[in-house]
């Protein structure tokens, strides 16, 4: 698999997404995945807020997620299914504003995905927004995928055998979450200002269609659910 991050300009905010993409590529391959951070794309929606003082930076973050704790360092929030700190809403590289999430990252992955086809004239094309995220007991910023289009997000094993003839019970790999993890690494986080990226040879499954809901997980089969629950409960600080 090849990342490449593209450097560019400055985006501003309400400038055009589509013709900023396509000002850095002058072709695009078959089989190839298109990485946008979702700062840009919040950027082209003018998704910014200027907030005055904490009270109205919390009635934002609660606005903006579905459920929202305030925590020793920020707000714990779950938002579009995601658990995530102040509900995405970043201060980084934003000029003196708050910049939110996009409104529908899936949405701005289809429509860039059908745009971007037609102009490049290709079929099996991917398109990924992603933003960063913490993982929980450990340290640093991962990169996550918060919409996308042109590929499946997951690789199911179930029923399949694996090196010794033992299927496969529970094994799914996320694939939407991994490629935006090695695709926010070579974006950076900082001053790189290389908001747009190309995968290759990625070993994906391309498609036309995806389910938006498939990388998502009810909190009642949350697998860690007992544990984080055992761990509030001894108060061990979390």
């Amino acid at each position: 698999m090849i990342i490449k991050p593209i450097k560019t300009r400055i985006f501003h905010e309400g400038d055009d997404l589509f013709t900023f993409i396509t000002g850095y590529f002058k072709k695009i391959p078959e089989k190839s995945v298109i990485v946008i951070t979702s700062k840009i794309a919040a950027l082209a929606e003018k998704r910014t807020a200027v907030i005055e003082n904490n009270q109205t930076k919390e009635r934002l973050i609660r606005a903006e997620s579905e459920f929202a704790i305030p925590t020793k360092y920020v707000w714990l929030t779950v938002k579009d299914g995601m658990v995530m700190a102040a509900a995405g809403i970043d201060e980084s590289n934003a000029n003196g504003k708050l910049i939110l999430l996009p409104k529908d990252s899936f949405k701005i992955a289809r429509f860039l995905r059908r745009e971007l086809r037609r102009k490049y004239n290709v079929k099996q094309l991917g398109v990924l927004i992603t933003d960063s995220r913490t993982i929980p007991l450990r340290a640093g910023v991962t990169g996550v995928a918060l919409g996308y289009a042109g590929f499946r997000g997951v690789k199911d094993y179930r029923g399949k055998p694996d090196i010794f003839s033992r299927k496969f019970q529970f094994s799914r790999v996320n694939v939407a979450d991994s490629l935006a993890t090695a695709a926010v690494f070579t974006m950076g986080e900082g001053n790189e200002q290389q908001p747009l990226a190309i995968i290759e040879k990625a070993p994906i499954k391309f498609c036309d269609k995806i389910h938006r809901q498939e990388l998502l997980i009810d909190i009642q089969d949350d697998m860690y659910r007992p544990l984080f629950s055992k761990l509030l409960k001894n108060n061990f600080g979390i």
